[in-house]
């Protein structure tokens, strides 16, 4: 047996392994090329150790693309069958148990177990990672602050991966709306690793949440060199790049960034397809011609009849692609793919299922009927599932997309009815966020508020 790695017990005595799957982890924190080449490395040094099959399977399984589930799963098949090899700790067991949940889609129940694993283990971060991220998919705001605010006090500080833990703590900080602490330790994480992306990302975060959208931009700039070049985090910086261009209502810009980094090419999985589908979204709302590069978009999207309700956050932005295009009837149909599988007993065990009936579906509704013209039905039925919209997943940042749907809808309807009257409310709250930013003049505009 090698020596522990952070008091970790590891399943393998081959020092080539070990390193190799320390290599795969900093990349999995840091976003600097893909993890799979080491995890490669790692198995070919030790083919009887699972942590790197199980590295694998759950690095595929995260990026969020069905098309890579089969994969993950023989990965994990694989890993399960030396489990029971001498040596292995029950540190990896638990880890190839949460992603069997994961994989079946039981989620709230993965992070339940990595939570296990963390309370025995806080300096484990591959449950840290894993764990973070899935609480992100689910929108869990407070085990995104909690689990590493519980586990950081563990941490040397001289380890190299501590900045990029500092740099979750930020982001949970970020999403509770603790702004000043996470502006703090997002910088502290950069002042002791430079190529901590997470971490720009944090404050990227804050500066979005409180309208500074120059200071947002000279921010993502300074650090540039540091995450636009052979990080994997790059596409979805380049989103928080044009989101300041959009509260800065520079619309040339915003395409300019569309089309050199969100689009084409540059889109090469689902995930990065969200950030463009909701920047085209954005635009389209406040009546930017986008259909021709969301048809683009759409064309170039993975997506096959099972896939749909796997993910409602993930459904929503696709729904949202089409109706950018024009393509009213192709939504539809999958709104109803969607419906059907939420009403699917069978379905029930998967964390996504009352997600999707109680808040996918009748988001995806109220969109549709917002392209259909028919503002005065889609404003109160988006204001109707406001209060549940963490359930969706996501960042703040990423949810305003509906608040931006329902003050567009607002500002189409009656002036005299009850859908202005919403979107007057909805306003208010932004105001307060974000009062002098000229989006939210151009809403306030809309709906006839004086500011």
């Amino acid at each position: 047996m090698t020596p522990c790695v952070r008091g970790l017990p590891l399943g393998t005595s081959n020092p080539a392994a070990r390193d190799a799957v320390e290599r795969a982890l900093w990349r999995m924190m840091s976003f600097y090329d893909p993890p799979l080449d080491d995890l490669d490395l790692a198995v070919a040094e030790d083919p009887g150790w699972p942590l790197p099959r199980l590295m694998i399977a759950g690095f595929l399984a995260s990026l969020t693309e069905p098309a890579l589930l089969p994969q993950a799963r023989t990965h994990l098949l694989t890993a399960q069958a030396l489990m029971d090899r001498p040596g292995i700790p029950e540190r990896e067991r638990l880890h190839g148990h949460a992603l069997q949940a994961l994989l079946d889609g039981r989620w709230d129940h993965a992070c339940r177990l990595w939570d296990e694993l963390l309370l025995a283990h806080p300096r484990d971060a591959l449950a840290l990672q894993w764990a973070h991220l899935w609480d992100f998919y689910r929108g869990d705001v407070h085990h995104l602050r909690a689990r590493p605010a519980r586990a950081l006090p563990e941490w040397d500080e001289a380890d190299p991966l501590f900045p990029h833990v500092l740099a979750l703590l930020a982001f949970g900080l970020e999403e509770s709306n603790l702004h000043g602490q996470a502006e703090e330790a997002g910088r502290r994480a950069l002042a002791l690793q430079p190529r901590a992306p997470w971490a720009v990302h944090a404050v990227a975060h804050v500066m979005e949440m409180q309208g500074r959208f120059d200071d947002g931009t000279a921010w993502l700039r300074q650090h540039q060199p540091a995450w636009a070049e052979g990080n994997g985090f790059a596409c979805h910086l380049w989103w928080h790049m044009a989101l300041f261009r959009i509260e800065g209502l520079d619309d040339a810009g915003v395409l300019r960034l569309a089309d050199t980094h969100l689009a084409g090419p540059a889109l090469q999985i689902n995930v990065q397809r969200l950030d463009a589908a909701a920047l085209l979204w954005r635009l389209h709302l406040r009546g930017v011609d986008v259909a021709q590069r969301a048809r683009s978009l759409v064309a170039g999207w993975s997506a096959a009849e099972g896939d749909a309700g796997a993910h409602s956050f993930n459904d929503l932005h696709l729904v949202l692609a089409l109706l950018a295009a024009g393509d009213l009837a192709p939504a539809e149909a999958w709104l109803a793919q969607c419906a059907r599988r939420a009403m699917a007993p069978e379905d029930a065990r998967r964390s996504n299922h009352l997600v999707a009936r109680e808040l996918g579906l009748p988001l995806m509704r109220a969109m549709l009927a917002l392209a259909r013209g028919a503002a005065e039905e889609a404003a109160p039925a988006l204001y109707a599932v406001r209060g549940q919209l963490q359930r969706l997943g996501g960042s703040h940042a990423q949810r305003d997309i509906v608040d931006q749907s329902l003050l567009a809808a607002a500002a189409a309807a009656s002036p005299d009815g009850s859908a202005r009257t919403v979107g007057r409310a909805v306003l208010n709250e932004r105001r307060l966020a974000k009062p002098f930013t000229p989006l939210t003049r151009y809403w306030a505009d809309g709906l006839g508020v004086v500011l």
